[in-house]
């Protein structure tokens, strides 16, 4: 039921038919996200996402909205580290309405000086809120040291000093020069009508010009730094503490997977069940694997009280040791791929999971992987796997940490992180 195309002028379509449903969600994918950026273009991607709901030739950004509420449907974007989409979910009976707004507004944004100085308040606010929001400023304060001056490091939204950079002449160029055809994949799931979509696209999107290349990102450097910032007005500190890891199409992700899940995935993880249930040293505690295309990291975040960040960092690094001398037992290992399968299952059920899984596969791999695939390479993974991974993975030697709030005269030594 999966279909992929790659159009004369080079762009790529990829559907899903899934007829027992009545949605349709469409996405608009650009193979270009803030690590293709230059150190003075920071947040330019971003910011141009925000731009092309601010209207087209032919709709005012009042009209866009009016355009997708009237059918009941949703239409949103977002930008990563690596790509951008814009997309529209709709009952299948609109999906005309939904693919006419959307390659509107990717095809023929206005780009008016006005809308322009409106959104870069817009988003001036956006940065602020990530100051707000701990837990996401300290992310962004890792990934900052773990990958200092490299483009994967700074920022998605920018800065407040890039973004105020950010003329119009410049973002109608980085425009024009990204969304070519090689760039973009149109992904599309559900209820729908491949010929038909795949006519529209041709009709629409055929006089798509070539663009410039992506820019070659050479591999980051990963640094193994420790990083404090004080900010007196939170009532907790919130760490992050994590170590280089697998690129996406490394071959032993699904151990990655699998550890990750045992470690900090689920609220029956060694890390929640040590720190929050048996300790109660935190709220929040959890591991998370992120991948890219040619690299990536394992972290640990946990908020705890001032004070208490020493014991929280002895207890992860604790954990870290354990799975690294001792083999996974066989009921947790099967517990974490019923978990895994599980929760892969439950996420595909929707059409916009589906599109999103469309695109995202064909851009790092330019292949589907199957479900029936992903499961089997799951139930393959064995302890020794995983305790190879944990060995091989967990270094304190490469550790970072971005440690962020009332740090009460905190001290953190090299010494701390020894797993």
């Amino acid at each position: 039921m999966i279909r992929r195309e790659i159009l004369p002028n080079g762009l790529t379509l990829l559907t899903e038919t899934m007829p027992n449903i009545r949605s349709v969600c469409l996405g608009v994918w650009l193979k270009q996200g803030s690590r293709h950026e230059t150190e003075p273009e920071n947040g330019v991607s971003h910011f141009i996402e925000h731009l092309l709901f601010k209207g087209t030739e032919k709709r005012t950004a009042k009209e866009i909205a009016k355009t997708i509420d009237t059918i009941g449907g949703q239409c949103d974007a977002f930008t990563s580290k690596e790509y951008t989409c814009f997309y529209a979910r709709v009952l299948d009976e609109h999906v005309g309405v939904a693919f006419d707004l959307l390659s509107d507004i990717v095809l023929r944004p206005r780009f008016e000086s006005e809308q322009i100085e409106k959104e870069r308040k817009v988003i001036f606010e956006e940065i602020k809120m990530v100051e707000d929001s701990p837990d996401e400023l300290v992310y962004d304060l890792f990934t900052e040291t773990i990958w200092r001056d490299h483009p994967l490091g700074r920022p998605i939204q920018g800065t407040v000093e890039s973004v105020t950079a950010l003329g119009t002449e410049m973002l109608g160029k980085f425009f024009r020069s990204s969304y070519h055809p090689a760039n973009v994949v149109i992904s599309a799931a559900g209820n729908l009508d491949h010929p038909r979509l795949t006519a529209l696209v041709k009709e629409t999107f055929s006089s798509l010009s070539d663009g410039t290349p992506l820019r070659p990102i050479g591999v980051p450097n990963h640094r193994a730094e420790i990083v404090l910032r004080e900010k007196k007005e939170l009532e907790q500190l919130h760490l992050c503490i994590g170590v280089p890891a697998l690129p996406q199409d490394h071959p032993d992700r699904y151990s990655g997977y699998i550890l990750n899940t045992l470690l900090g995935g689920t609220m029956s993880s060694r890390l929640f069940q040590n720190i929050r249930e048996d300790r109660g040293l935190a709220y929040n505690v959890f591991s998370a694997m992120n991948s890219f295309a040619d690299t990536g990291y394992f972290a640990v975040y946990a908020a705890t009280r001032p004070g208490g960040g020493g014991e929280v960092i002895a207890q992860i690094c604790e954990e870290l040791v354990k799975v690294k001398e001792v083999k996974v037992d066989p009921v947790e290992l099967k517990g974490a791929k019923d978990h895994l399968k599980g929760n892969l299952m439950l996420s595909l059920e929707s059409s916009s999971s589906r599109m999103s899984n469309l695109a995202r596969q064909d851009i790092y791999f330019q292949r589907q992987f199957s479900l029936d695939e992903i499961v089997a390479e799951i139930d393959k993974v064995t302890s020794e796997q995983v305790q190879a991974l944990a060995r091989s993975m967990l270094d304190g030697r490469k550790c970072c940490a971005a440690v962020l709030g009332r740090l009460d005269g905190l001290n953190l030594s090299r010494e701390q992180f020894a797993f």
